[in-house]
């Protein structure tokens, strides 16, 4: 039988609970499968129909899931390809009872959230660790205690420690400690008042982390363990760090291992020699280089999440550390700023994912200038297919090329060098409809992508998108100069272009940053950060 793990959070969202659980994952990882779930309140059946500003990035898994971002946490600590179904939403539960009372399912019963939900939602989880052979479940409970949201949520865990024993669960609750100017001493009130909400609920946690700038102190420590009902040993201190990656670490010389361990009768020593390294690499580097990322949901960097994940990694392998300047090409568009001033002192560029007609004219103009001025280019998704289309009009004298995503009311495109994917053009729902998740890119063998990728004849990419390069437009743009060097090897769709005579001018259909982990970078970033060392 699995072993269960839940986290929780207190005081104030955004304190990292997806990260934190990874971390613990991490440590337990070196001899148990751990197997991540996370259960969100919201009412969406999944975060795909979101605006990134709002939610943060829509991680897309390899069967094709739009999941929570921590799943990217997830995936890059624990190593392990998650499934959709391992992240559960109060949309999808609720669905299901609704098909299942539809169905006469309930035998006549008043279906109720208790038992019906909670039930559901416990059913889950035994099902996920039947299914995936677990040696221990990781559930993150999002949102923070005391939400309307996740009452159920934490009902049904409550329910789960009654079912399974003590020895076989253990409760994590993750808190935030303030430090006030006035006062510059550490208050454990918050902290306090947060468990006792959760008290409320049936449950008491037996590991404490808190949040803060500063380790805990001793007396910080003590007072969170009497008031708290846990040892002292057991309330962890969880530091503001530079580098996500530290945290394994950090949990490590507070003795959290130890703790899980015991409590759970469980062996499984953390093996952190090569994670450690890195993350040597990552804090002191030797070498620095400046990255622009040109996109239109820059007020939120947790939009871009896989792709400053994916930058770092790629730093530690080449000693050096990423500095990123974001830019809003919308500035570009209205005048506000000029290119060359935005890419001032700039090594390298990613015009990454998105969608709508807001802030693409500005894109385009960046990726015209990248490209004459040899500046290493990555184009993701939407940026590959702005690529073309900037090529298109510069390059082959279509004055009036564009995507088709850009026509409204009726005003068709002259120049359609980029066009919808024949299986989405009768698509009229928005959520779970795009081309999602793990495709096969076949690679054109002479090629820089083939080359990059250790002259594979295939890999294997996610995607997202409902747009593809126009396949009437290849040949003329291939005559041009441009080169597509990655295809799906059945569908003939366009999965990568390249520009022969630049340093690197890469862009992809697929979403490299996704499958990247810190032992293993992608190729395409790790050649990014590379060619863009060499421009510094």
């Amino acid at each position: 039988m699995a072993k269960f793990i839940v986290v929780t959070g207190g005081v104030i969202s955004g304190l990292g609970k997806g990260i934190s659980s990874a971390s613990i994952g991490k440590l337990l990882s070196s001899k148990l499968r751990v197997i991540p779930i996370k259960c969100d309140g919201y009412l969406n059946t999944d975060p795909g129909t979101m605006n990134p500003i709002e939610h943060g990035e829509v991680f897309v898994l390899d069967d094709g899931g739009e999941v929570d971002m921590d799943f990217g946490h997830y995936e890059r600590f624990l190593e392990v390809n998650a499934k959709s179904s391992w992240n559960l939403t109060m949309g999808k539960i609720f669905q299901e009872i609704l098909d299942n009372e539809r169905e006469g399912n309930y035998l006549g019963k008043t279906v109720q959230y208790i038992p019906h939900v909670t039930d559901l939602i416990k059913q889950k989880f035994y099902q996920i660790s039947q299914d995936e052979n677990a040696d221990i479940i990781l559930i993150e409970i999002g949102g923070t205690v005391g939400d309307m949201e996740n009452e159920l949520y934490l009902e049904a865990v409550r329910q789960l420690g009654q079912e399974v024993g003590e020895h076989n669960i253990i409760f994590i609750h993750l808190t935030y400690i303030p430090k006030p100017r006035t006062t510059k001493e550490q208050k454990s009130k918050p902290t306090q008042q947060s468990v006792k909400l959760l008290n409320e609920r049936g449950i008491w946690p037996s590991v404490i982390i808190g949040r803060a700038s500063r380790s805990l102190t001793p007396a910080t420590k003590n007072k969170i363990a009497m008031f708290c009902n846990v040892p002292s040993e057991a309330v962890i201190s969880g530091v503001n760090v530079g580098s996500v990656y530290e945290i394994p670490l950090l949990y490590n010389e507070e003795g959290l291992p130890g703790i899980l361990h015991k409590r759970l009768n469980i062996y499984s020593p953390p093996h952190l020699v090569e994670w450690r390294e890195l993350v040597e690499k990552i804090k002191k580097p030797s070498h620095s280089v400046t990255i622009a990322i040109c996109g239109k949901y820059t007020a939120l960097q947790d939009s871009y999440a896989s792709i400053i994940e994916a930058l770092a990694q790629s730093g530690a392998h080449l000693d050096t550390r990423i500095h990123i300047k974001w830019l809003e090409t919308t500035r570009i568009e209205d005048g506000e700023t000029t290119i060359e001033k935005e890419l001032e002192g700039v090594n390298g560029v990613i015009v990454p994912g998105g969608f709508g007609t807001r802030g693409i004219e500005g894109k385009i103009q960046v990726i015209k200038y990248v490209r004459e001025n040899k500046i290493p280019f990555l184009g993701i998704c939407y940026g590959m297919q702005l690529a073309v289309v900037e090529y298109a009009r510069n390059v082959c004298g279509m004055a009036n090329a564009n995507t088709v995503e850009v026509e409204c009311d009726n005003n068709s495109v002259e120049v359609p060098v980029v066009c919808i994917l024949p299986s989405q053009r009768e698509v009229t729902r928005k959520g779970g409809t795009m081309r999602l998740g793990g495709q096969d890119v076949a690679l054109k063998p002479d090629t820089q992508a083939y080359e990059l990728y250790g002259k594979a004849r295939m890999i294997r990419q996610r995607f997202r998108h409902r747009y593809e390069i126009n396949p009437e437009f290849v040949t003329i743009l291939e005559e041009q100069g441009l080169v597509f060097s990655g295809y799906h090897p059945e569908e003939k769709i366009v999965q990568l272009m390249e520009l022969p005579g630049h340093p690197f001018f890469i862009g992809t259909q697929f979403h490299p940053e996704l499958i990247s982990r810190l032992e293993k970078p992608e190729p395409l970033f790790y050649n990014l950060v590379k060619y863009s060392l060499m421009k510094a």
